[in-house]
């Protein structure tokens, strides 16, 4: 059975769905893997350290994808590549299925099987799969070494002959795991932190990292989580209040990160313009969720822009900034989540359709659209 792994194609996707660690692993499975030709050079992977792992190594895309019963990528396949794959294949990637409706009829119609490992439910046997918990850490790691950069001034307290530097104050809003993370790296560089969330349950998270919690007392805070662990949307009561509380601790502020996402909805407006009037020329905010509509109305996807006096930073896909420790983790998501659908005994594909990961996560099946959220019945 082959598995393919080509180049990914996404502007700016310098990730791999693949590691000569996990390549070996696949192949000690039984599979035969090949890996597209260059598909490794945005993370440092070179052809050769594939072929050393036991890859084969494909020239192009199309005889990468021509003949595989599995393919792995990072993102969604555009048409044309979809059109390379066999009737049949198994296609396994972020596949965007909420913003990407129209993609999973596609895949349908090309009799994919096609799972999307974004939908993997946050179960403990999924752990090792959970591809946004590892994509998110990085994000969050790096985004504060992003608004250290637009930052003019260092994060600690130094004390020098020439007099003492107070330390920079950053404040996270959004307490999921890029938040958390972004938390521990602020503090590990020495910054007075402090952090929101609309989930009570997050208070005990922040404070064990060292940081302040800032949040709106309310009923409604008992009960802000969905079942796999977002952030519900609040009620419009709950908004004001927490925009009034937002913008005084905004205003006190040289940092803000902000990481607030509602899975399948336009990202949560946080930061209002007005607030960002009140911050310090020079200060930064960092809108994490620009590629949802943003936290932040103002900042920009893709680029760092000053408004106000304030570096708006809107990288998106920030995990492939990271390109070679986010592959590396990605890869083993993939790894983990194939790993139990081979019979170790025959190598072949037995996926389970009464197993929750498999009914969580599958878009499409024998031509058919499955996946709840995508169907007429689960709309």
């Amino acid at each position: 059975m082959k598995i393919a792994i080509p180049k990914e194609t996404a502007n700016g996707e310098t990730r791999i769905a693949c590691s000569p660690e996990t390549v070996k692993k696949l192949a000690a499975l039984g599979l035969d893997v090949v890996v597209e030709a260059g598909a490794g050079a945005g993370s440092s992977l070179s052809d050769d350290a594939f072929k050393d792992a036991g890859a084969a190594i494909a020239p192009d895309c199309g005889a990468a994808l021509g003949d595989a019963d599995i393919v792995f990528k990072v993102q969604r396949p555009n048409d044309a590549e979809v059109s390379l794959m066999k009737k049949g294949a198994v296609l396994i990637a972020m596949l965007a299925p909420m913003s990407n409706k129209d993609a999973a009829s596609t895949y349908a119609a090309h009799n994919l099987t096609a799972f999307a490992m974004e939908l993997v439910p946050r179960i403990s046997r999924a752990q090792s799969m959970d591809v946004l918990s590892s994509q998110s850490n990085l994000a969050g790691y790096k985004a504060v070494l992003d608004a250290a950069h637009e930052y003019r001034r260092a994060f600690p307290m130094m004390m020098t002959a020439a007099g003492s530097i107070a330390p920079a104050r950053v404040f996270i809003m959004g307490v999921g795991v890029a938040g958390l993370q972004a938390i521990a790296t602020a503090r590990r560089l020495g910054a007075i932190v402090s952090a929101t969330d609309v989930r009570a349950a997050t208070k005990e998270q922040v404070e064990s990292l060292g940081a302040k919690f800032v949040m709106v007392e309310s009923d409604e805070t008992e009960d802000a989580e969905t079942a796999g662990g977002y952030a519900k949307e609040m009620s419009d009561d709950y908004k004001r209040a927490q925009a009034e509380l937002i913008a005084e601790t905004i205003s006190k502020q040289d940092i803000v990160i902000t990481t607030a996402l509602i899975p399948g909805r336009p990202a949560p407006v946080l930061v209002t313009e007005d607030m960002v009037k009140t911050m310090r020329a020079g200060s930064v905010i960092n809108d994490l969720a620009v590629e949802a509509g943003g936290n932040c109305p103002i900042s920009e996807a893709d680029t760092v822009v000053v408004k106000h006096g304030v570096s708006l930073i809107g990288y998106t896909n920030v995990p492939a900034r990271l390109a070679e420790d986010a592959s590396q983790l990605y890869a083993r998501n993939l790894l983990n989540f194939l790993t139990p659908l081979i019979n170790s005994e025959t190598g072949a594909l037995e996926i389970n359709w009464e197993d929750e990961i498999i009914t969580g996560s599958a878009l499409c099946h024998d031509g058919k659209v499955i996946h709840p959220l995508l169907t007429e019945k689960g709309a």
